[in-house]
């Protein structure tokens, strides 16, 4: 433990030992040790210009060591019982490794000390977060909402079964024999602001749609390529098939993929499009532009139909909506209130100057809007709410 502490803190640690550490701290029960550990980094901790004031930090370190301070000057936590998220601290870079040690080690342990503390925060109308939550529209224009419907077999498109499971996933299922192309019956999954959903193609091709999102595509693939479109984010898993290419297009650009996994964002209020590669090999065309990508690798595209390929690409942060987390890595808190806008149906609007902070970490997307937005309070933004309209102050 204390060789994994000091080479993350030195900003040494190899990626295994930075997942070694966390793994450790995630089921750590020695906090004695662990106490040690971060009252000699704290302390030893040398910088021209304090992070916070003297006060602020200490108020930090003692709840980080789960030391009760006076309440008149105590800063209230959230009681987060899943996954952390911690802000990057621009000031020291040290301090931020010190921080979000703590806070990683401090939000995964039991809460005993806040829970009353946190609670005492929550409004009284708080919001749950989205779940799975979906509207099918058939080629004939006939609705299903697939978060009422019943499991098993919901309708029939030519000779294509459409199922609901009982995991709430939908399965398209065709036959061998395949209809001809003017035969073909498109169809559509559009999920509202705070919904998810899955489907299964007929090819076995698996698409997961986030929040806001919709996805175009045929009841069963015929011809010389599998094409859909979406809006919005979708992780796709495309079946292997060799003969017939996947495309899908998200209105300012075309991927085009044999199998292979990757993940597509393609908001209309986020400033480019990514595309991010998991696994197997991506074409992405815009206009003239044309871009290979591997694994690993992400292709942006800006409204100016610019592509920018990133080399090493964080994936995990990319699709950790997918596993059920908001994920962030130096996001300003726009981007970060925008995925929460998306997740838990509010609107956002900004009082005086936009707070200029960053924040790294992750939170499970399923707390309530409450706990999320205490959090961040910790690491000041402050915030008011009118029912699902939240205004973000400096």
């Amino acid at each position: 433990m204390n060789y994994l502490f000091n080479q993350y803190f030195k900003k040494t640690a190899t990626k295994q030992e930075e997942q070694e550490l966390f793994e450790l701290l995630d089921t750590y029960a020695g906090d004695e040790e662990l106490t040690s550990l971060l009252k000699n980094t704290w302390d030893g901790f040398e910088n021209k210009e304090d992070v916070f004031d003297p006060v602020k930090s200490g108020q930090i370190l003692d709840y980080i060591l789960h030391v009760k301070a006076k309440e008149e000057d105590s800063v209230t936590l959230p009681s987060i019982k899943q996954i952390p998220i911690w802000k990057k601290i621009t000031a020291a870079a040290a301090a931020l490794l010190l921080l979000s040690i703590g806070a990683r080690f401090y939000f995964n342990r039991p809460q005993k000390c806040c829970n009353k503390t946190a609670q005492k925060h929550q409004p009284k109308n708080d919001i749950l977060p989205g779940g799975n939550k979906a509207i099918l529209t058939l080629a004939n224009g006939k609705t299903i909402v697939l978060d009422n419907a019943h499991t098993g077999l919901l309708a029939k498109q030519g000779t294509t079964n459409i199922a609901k499971t009982k995991d709430g996933q939908v399965i398209y299922k065709a036959p061998v024999g395949l209809p001809n192309d003017h035969n073909i019956a498109l169809n559509t999954i559009s999920t509202p602001t705070g919904g998810q959903y899955q489907v299964v193609l007929a090819d076995g091709s698996k698409v997961w749609l986030n929040a806001a999102s919709s996805l175009r595509f045929p009841a069963v693939f015929t011809g010389k390529k599998r094409e859909v479109e979406i809006t919005g984010e979708a992780y796709f898993e495309v079946a292997k098939n060799a003969a017939m290419p996947f495309v899908v297009k998200t209105g300012r650009s075309v991927i085009e993929v044999l199998g292979t996994h990757f993940n597509v964002m393609a908001y209309a209020n986020e400033s480019v499009i990514k595309t991010t590669l998991l696994e197997g090999s991506v074409k992405v065309k815009s206009g003239n532009s044309v871009n290979f990508l591997k694994p690993g690798q992400q292709a942006l595209l800006n409204a100016q139909g610019q592509t920018k390929i990133i080399e090493d690409a964080d994936v995990d942060d990319e699709t950790a909506w997918k596993n059920g987390l908001f994920q962030f890595k130096d996001a300003g808190i726009e981007t970060v209130m925008r995925q929460a806008e998306r997740w838990y149906n509010v609107k956002t609007s900004y009082e005086g100057k936009i707070p200029v902070k960053q924040f790294t970490g992750r939170i499970s997307r399923s707390v309530k809007i409450s706990e999320l937005l205490n959090m961040l309070k910790f690491f000041g933004v402050n915030f008011k709410m009118d029912g699902r309209n939240i205004t973000v102050m400096k």
